[in-house]
């Protein structure tokens, strides 16, 4: 038996051993390592479908061996082999799929996301520009069916955001396709106050977190202080006069987070705790990508926020991504959300990497 077929064997045999457990009445009961074990199961489900897809492959490649050795009429010995060359090619690539596959993925790409945006150098402009971004990406989440709340926002003196925090929910691992797009976004137009018509250069950053679940962080509400007040910005008369505007103090780490863009006090408390369990996640989160940002270049580690991943320039039509040498002239549509083919990419190379990690 390959070496490939026996890790296969003992993966199917955990998932036997996963599917008894999460069937198993004092399992269900303990909902924190039901969870913990009911996704294990999942994730191996796509491991276990190529799994049976290869033991097909090898199955009928042994078949096709014994007509060819055993069989006097030459037409289907003819037969036999062209079927066997189809099968071996199918193997070949099997296994490169396979060993992907095996590949541990990051355990919080099927995570819904934090996405925050900030104004860097450059101004006015550079709000703006954390307001292009923002529509750039809502636009693309609208194409997805992922559903974006806002979580707190600073309008931009002249239009767009000195900072938004938003939450991501969707069924198809929102942070799995968004975490490449941490890190600072550069773009090169003359600005709507520039009067000689120069280029200006500005900046944004990007920052993508995989929301953190109640069952991630062991978050006491004795250890949170809480101040309510008024909201501010946009909104209606009724949000900027009622108390509904949520601060939360995490008082051991001093992490401080606010929610304003709900009327009501008890939405703003939901989303602020959101936020703030996964600020604490990403404190141990940060670990593991600091660990793997420094072998992967689709990667920034939450540590290295000044790192410029993205050009966006105006009077080229052009974005570039740093990263991979990825280029497309064709801003219009890319800040309109068709951004797909650069997540694509991003994750064709990301693969790539942890591929030849994985062979070291």
């Amino acid at each position: 038996m390959s070496d490939m077929l026996e890790k296969l064997e003992a993966i199917n045999n955990k998932y036997l051993q996963l599917q008894e457990k999460i069937n198993d009445p004092d399992i269900i009961n303990d909902m924190k390592n039901y969870v913990k074990l009911n996704k294990e199961y999942k994730d191996l489900e796509p491991v276990i479908v190529a799994y049976k897809e290869y033991k097909d492959i090898l199955a009928n490649i042994e078949n096709a061996k014994e007509v060819i050795e055993n069989e006097k009429d030459e037409e289907f010995r003819d037969m036999a082999k062209a079927e066997l060359s189809e099968f071996q090619e199918k193997q070949i690539k099997m296994e490169d799929d396979i060993r992907l596959l095996l590949i541990p993925a990051d355990p919080q790409d099927g995570k819904n996301a934090i996405l925050e945006i900030r104004a860097g150098t450059g101004g006015d402009e550079a709000s703006i520009f954390a307001g292009d971004l923002y529509r750039m990406y809502v636009k693309y989440f609208e194409k997805r069916g992922w559903k974006t709340e806002i979580v707190d926002y600073t309008p931009g003196t002249s239009g767009g955001y000195k900072e938004i925090v938003v939450n991501v929910s969707g069924k198809d691992g929102v942070y799995g396709q968004m975490k490449y797009e941490s890190g600072v976004h550069r773009v090169q137009r003359v600005p709507q106050t520039e009067t000689q018509g120069r280029v200006h250069t500005s900046a944004a950053s990007v920052v993508v977190l995989p929301e953190a679940e109640e069952f991630d962080v062991d978050l006491k509400m004795s250890d949170i202080r809480k101040d309510i007040f008024c909201a501010s910005g946009p909104g209606g008369q009724s949000v900027n006069t009622t108390y509904s505007a949520i601060r939360l103090t995490h008082i051991p780490t001093g992490i401080v987070v606010s929610c304003q863009d709900q009327k009501s006090q008890v939405k703003n408390l939901e989303k602020a705790l959101t936020v703030l369990r996964t600020r604490l996640f990403e404190r141990e989160y940060a670990k593991y990508l600091e660990g793997i940002a420094s072998k992967r270049k689709t990667m920034v580690s939450t540590g290295d926020r000044s790192a410029k991943i993205r050009t966006y320039n105006y009077p080229q039509s052009r974005i570039t991504d740093h990263r991979i040498n990825w280029t497309m002239y064709n801003l219009p549509a890319f800040m309109d959300g068709d951004i797909q083919d650069l997540l694509d990419a991003l994750q064709l190379a990301e693969n790539a990497e942890r591929l030849k990690e994985s062979l070291e």
